[in-house]
C-alpha cells in the first residue's frame, strides 16, 4: 500500500510538473504607474524598464518591444545609437521574460498587446507633443502589429517591424504544427534548447557570445511558451490588412529564425503599401537586424524613416524590397 501511495504521489507530481502554465493578467486595480526603472501595469505587475536619452533636445520617441527569450537589455546598443541622433528610446522586459515576474511562463497575446498600448500611453506623456513610435522586433514585432491593429494609440505616428514574427501555424508544415499539438498535450512544461539546430540569428559572434552568457536570456524555452508564441503569431499574421498608421518592416536575406514567405505575404497584406506603408529588405541582413555587424544601415534607415516616412531610405532597401516584391510576384 506504502509503494502504491508512493507511485501516486509520484505520478502527481510529475503530472502537475508538466501542467502547461500561463500568466494571466489580474484585474486592475489601479492606472499604470512610470517608475524610475520600471513601470507597473494596471494589474500591479512591476516590468523592468530602460531608458536611452539624448543630451540635447529630443527629437522623437521610440518604445523597442523585444524579441522571444530576449528582454530589454536587447535595444542597449541601438538605444545609444539612436539616443546622438536625438531620438529617445524605451524598451522593457515584457510579462516572462528578463528580470520580469514568473521568467519562461508565457502570458497571452491579449495580455501583451494591451501592455504595449499601455506603455506607449506612459511613454507619451513624458514626452508632450514629441512624435512617438513603436518598434517590435521578432515576438516584439508580432506585439506591436496587435497592440496597433485598428484604432492605434492617438499619440503614435508609426509602427517598425523588424524581422516581425507571423509564422503562424497556416504556414508551418503539418509536421511541424502536429509535433507541437502533441508535444504541449503531452509535456508542456518540457524544456527546448534549440541546440543542434544549427540556427545564425545573426552574424555578430561577439554579441550571440554575451547573449549566451546573459542569465536574464532565457535558454530553454517550454512547451507551454512555444506553443503560446506560436498563439501570437497565429493572431499577428491576419492582423496586416487592419494597420492603418505609417509602418516600417524591416527583413534581412539570411533570416533563419522567421521564413521569407509569411513575412512577404504579411507585407502585402498592409492596406497602405507603396504609400505611407513600405518594407526595407537588406541583402547581409540576419533575423537580428538591429544588432548584426552591419545594424547601422539599419538603424541609419529607421531614424531616417522617422524624420520623413515618405523620403527615400539611405540604404536604399527600400528600393530592395520592391525588387524582391516583384519577383516574388513573378
Amino acid at each position: 500500500m506504502r509503494i502504491r501511495a508512493l507511485a501516486v504521489l509520484m505520478l502527481a507530481a510529475l503530472v502537475a510538473a508538466c501542467a502547461a502554465r500561463t500568466q494571466q493578467a489580474g484585474p486592475a486595480v489601479a492606472p499604470p504607474q512610470w517608475e524610475k526603472a520600471a513601470w507597473v501595469t494596471a494589474d500591479g505587475v512591476r516590468l523592468p524598464l530602460r531608458s536611452w536619452l539624448p543630451q540635447g533636445e529630443v527629437r522623437a520617441v521610440l518604445l523597442a518591444l523585444h524579441g522571444m527569450n530576449d528582454y530589454s537589455n536587447f535595444f542597449d546598443e541601438p538605444g545609444k545609437y539612436l539616443a546622438a541622433k536625438g531620438i529617445a528610446s524605451y524598451a522593457y522586459d515584457q510579462r516572462g521574460f528578463g528580470a520580469a515576474p514568473q521568467p519562461g511562463i508565457f502570458s497571452s497575446a491579449a495580455t501583451m498587446a494591451a501592455d504595449a498600448r499601455a506603455a506607449l500611453e506612459l511613454v507619451a506623456a513624458r514626452h508632450p507633443g514629441v512624435p512617438v513610435y513603436l518598434l517590435g522586433e521578432s515576438m516584439g514585432g508580432a506585439v506591436a502589429m496587435l497592440a496597433t491593429a485598428g484604432e492605434p494609440p492617438s499619440d503614435l505616428r508609426g509602427v517598425i517591424l523588424s524581422a516581425p514574427a507571423v509564422w503562424s501555424r497556416q504556414s508551418m508544415g503539418w509536421f511541424q504544427r502536429a509535433a507541437l499539438w502533441l508535444a504541449y498535450q503531452v509535456a508542456p512544461g518540457w524544456k527546448l534548447t534549440g541546440e543542434g539546430l544549427d540556427i545564425w540569428p545573426s552574424d555578430n559572434i561577439p554579441m550571440l557570445r554575451a547573449l549566451a552568457a546573459d542569465p536574464l536570456v532565457i535558454k530553454g524555452t517550454r512547451v507551454d511558451a512555444i506553443n503560446g508564441v506560436v498563439d501570437l503569431m497565429d493572431a499577428a499574421a491576419v492582423t496586416a490588412p487592419r494597420i492603418r498608421l505609417p509602418a516600417l518592416v524591416l527583413y534581412g536575406a539570411k533570416d533563419q529564425v522567421v521564413p521569407a514567405a509569411p513575412v512577404w505575404a504579411a507585407v502585402e497584406r498592409l492596406p497602405g503599401l507603396g504609400h505611407d506603408q513600405r518594407a526595407a529588405f537588406y541583402a547581409s541582413g540576419y533575423h537580428m537586424l538591429l544588432r548584426d555587424l552591419e545594424a547601422r544601415v539599419v538603424l541609419d534607415d529607421v531614424a531616417a524613416w522617422m524624420a520623413d516616412p515618405s523620403a527615400p531610405l539611405p540604404s536604399a532597401a527600400d528600393q530592395a524590397a520592391k525588387a524582391e516584391l516583384a519577383r516574388l510576384r513573378g
